[in-house]
C-alpha cells in the first residue's frame, strides 16, 4: 500500500459533490486499470468504479451508478472520481487501486498498487 496518492476527500453536505484524484508518483498510469474501492466503519470494502488503461471503458457499482464518474488523464498520471448527488451512505474512507492484470474489476485481491486512502463524509 501507499504507492498511490488519493486527495479531494472532505465534508460536504447531502446532495454536493466532490472530485478525488489519485497520482502514481513514478509510474505509467496508461499501464494500469485502475479503480476505487471504499470502506466505511464496520464494512467491507467494496467496489466503486474501474477505468480502462486507455479510459474509454468504465465500470461502476450499482450504487453509484449516474452519480459517479471515473475519468483519467494519462497525461498527467492521474485519476479522478468524481462524485455527485452525494448521500450519507457514500461516505466511507475512499481507496484507489492499480493493476497490470485485473480481470475480475471488482476483486481488490487483483490490483497490485493501493494508496492510503482519503476521507469522505457526508452530512444529512
Amino acid at each position: 500500500q501507499g504507492q498511490l496518492v488519493e486527495s479531494g476527500g472532505g465534508l460536504v453536505q447531502a446532495g454536493g459533490s466532490l472530485r478525488l484524484s489519485c497520482a502514481a508518483p513514478g509510474r505509467t498510469f496508461s499501464r494500469y486499470v485502475v479503480g476505487w474501492f471504499r470502506q466505511a466503519p464496520g464494512k467491507e470494502r467494496e467496489f466503486v468504479a474501474a477505468n480502462s488503461r486507455s479510459g474509454t471503458s468504465t465500470y461502476y457499482a450499482d450504487s453509484v451508478k449516474g452519480r459517479f464518474t471515473i475519468s483519467r488523464d494519462n497525461a498527467k498520471n492521474t485519476v479522478y472520481l468524481q462524485m455527485n448527488s452525494l448521500k450519507p451512505e457514500d461516505a466511507a474512507v475512499y481507496y484507489c487501486a492499480a493493476g497490470s492484470r485485473v480481470v475480475m474489476l471488482g476483486r481488490g485481491e487483483e490490483y497490485d498498487y493501493w494508496g492510503q486512502g482519503t476521507q469522505v463524509t457526508v452530512s444529512s
